[in-house]
């Protein structure tokens, strides 16, 4: 079965608007990150950013409180966040790149050039109790390290995909790229996600990608729930996701 991890950084998006810096607000990520898990969410995926500006600390101690199936902490490394998620024990952290000025994770992260880096952060997550992902391209340097490094899963990076996804020509080509760089992780030994871009247009077509365990979306099922409310926006992806057979 095709897991799917929801994303609630974008309910946390529209409560900073208005009430950034004032320790309350609405909507509150953890009210729907309740409504997510009951509607059949497999996972809860909050990424508790270093400039905070959607997700705060007191969402992820909340979460760890109330999430039920399992949370999975997107992070940098970097030693405060590093240091929250070791004392937060969440079941999985997602290792990103952050870069201040972007509006969301825009790439993978560089684990062949930083390997030593990404290497000792598998080896305290690990010790720590906590599974660790790593959000990568599908290139075949990038997932031979993140192998290297010790990690136990990757997050393939969809974006290219849902970029290229109006072109049928493109769209062939990313989806070659994530069939191989599937392939090649599970050969390694690690557990294949993805995420980003995902959508309820492109997300069919990735049912040719095997091995797939979990689905991080979040920014399409936030919007369609602006329409049809937020339960209904996640059966709705979980019935584009059934069926797949890996």
């Amino acid at each position: 079965m095709l897991k799917l991890g929801l994303n609630i950084d974008h309910i946390a998006t529209v409560r900073e608007a208005r009430y950034r810096g004032l320790g309350h607000g609405e909507p509150d990520p953890v009210a729907g990150a309740i409504v997510c898990e009951a509607a059949g969410a497999h996972g809860i995926t909050a990424h508790l950013r270093e400039d905070r500006r959607h997700i705060q600390d007191r969402d992820v101690w909340k979460l760890r409180d109330v999430v039920r199936t399992r949370l999975n902490l997107e992070m940098a490394n970097v030693p405060e966040i590093v240091a929250i998620a070791l004392k937060l024990k969440p079941g999985i952290v997602c290792v990103v790149p952050e870069r201040r000025q972007e509006v969301t994770t825009e790439g993978g992260l560089e684990v062949a050039g930083n390997l030593a880096a990404i290497t000792d952060l598998c080896r305290t997550m690990n010790d720590g109790g906590v599974q660790v992902s790593l959000f990568i391209t599908p290139d075949p340097p990038q997932i031979e390290a993140a192998a290297r490094a010790g990690s136990q899963f990757i997050e393939l990076h969809t974006g290219a995909y849902a970029e290229a996804f109006p072109d049928e020509t493109l769209r062939a080509e990313q989806l070659d790229r994530l069939i191989a760089a599937a392939r090649q992780a599970h050969a390694l030994g690690l557990g294949v996600n993805a995420g980003h871009g995902l959508n309820y247009e492109n997300l069919r077509a990735l049912h040719q990608v095997p091995h797939l365990v979990e689905l991080n979306i979040g920014h399409s099922i936030i919007s369609r729930a602006l329409t049809v409310g937020l339960a209904q926006a996640v059966t709705e992806m979980l019935a584009l996701m059934e069926n797949y057979r890996g």
